[in-house]
C-alpha cells in the first residue's frame, strides 16, 4: 500500500501521498499533503486548505494537550507503550489561516507505531520552516519531501535544539534548491 520506512513521527508516504495520521484506521481522520494544498479527511468528508493560506508556522501535538503539552500528557504517552492504549487517541496540527484570518485545529487519528519525540520536533520544526520560508506549496511535491524525510530520520536526538533546527534548514535547501516561485 505504501512505504512507511520513512517516517516522521506521523507523518508517513502512503499510495504516493504524504499523510499524517493513520490512514488505513476505518472511519479515521488523516491529513494528506496534495499539490493544491493540505486536505483533511475524516468520516464526515473532506476540506481542502490551500498552501497559500497557511501562515505563521505549524504546530504538531500528539495527544489531546494544549499548547505545547500533547506529547508529554498521561494520554500522549500511553499511546506510545504496548498493551490497550497503543494507536489509541490522534493528535493534530494547529495552525493560522489567512483569506479569512482564523486559528484551525486539524485532528488526525495517531499510527499503532511509536512516535519518537524528536521526530515529532523534527516534523514541527520543518513544517514551521517551511510555512516561514513561504514555500508550503512545495510539501506536496512526494519525491522532494521524501528527500526531506530521508535526511532528517538519520539525526541524532543527542544535538542539540539550535543544531537540529538548523539541520531542518538545511535538508530542506538541500533539497532541490529555493523554489523558483508559486506554480
Amino acid at each position: 500500500m505504501g512505504n512507511t520506512s520513512a517516517a516522521l513521527g506521523p507523518l508517513e508516504l502512503v499510495g504516493g501521498i504524504w499523510v499524517v495520521g493513520d490512514s488505513r484506521r476505518p472511519g479515521g481522520t488523516w491529513l494528506e499533503f496534495r499539490a493544491e494544498g493540505l486536505y483533511r479527511q475524516s468520516a464526515g468528508g473532506g476540506e481542502l486548505i490551500p498552501w497559500p493560506r497557511i501562515m505563521l508556522g505549524v504546530g504538531v501535538y500528539i495527544g489531546r494537550g494544549y499548547p505545547r503539552t500533547g506529547q508529554y500528557t498521561l494520554a500522549g504517552m500511553l499511546g506510545n507503550l504496548p498493551g490497550p492504549f497503543r494507536g489509541r487517541g490522534g493528535g493534530h496540527l494547529d495552525m493560522t489561516l489567512r483569506d479569512p484570518y482564523e486559528d484551525r485545529k486539524l485532528t488526525f487519528d495517531r499510527h499503532a507505531r511509536a512516535y519518537r519525540l524528536l521526530d515529532t520536533f523534527l516534523l514541527e520544526e520543518l513544517l514551521s520552516h517551511v510555512v516561514a520560508a513561504d514555500e508550503a506549496h512545495r510539501l506536496g511535491d512526494p519525491d522532494l519531501l521524501g528527500q526531506v524525510v530521508d535526511r532528517l530520520t538519520s539525526l541524532s536526538a543527542r544535538m542539540t535544539r539550535r543544531r537540529l533546527s538548523e539541520a531542518v534548514a538545511e535538508a530542506w535547501r538541500g533539497s532541490d534548491g529555493p523554489s523558483g516561485g508559486r506554480p
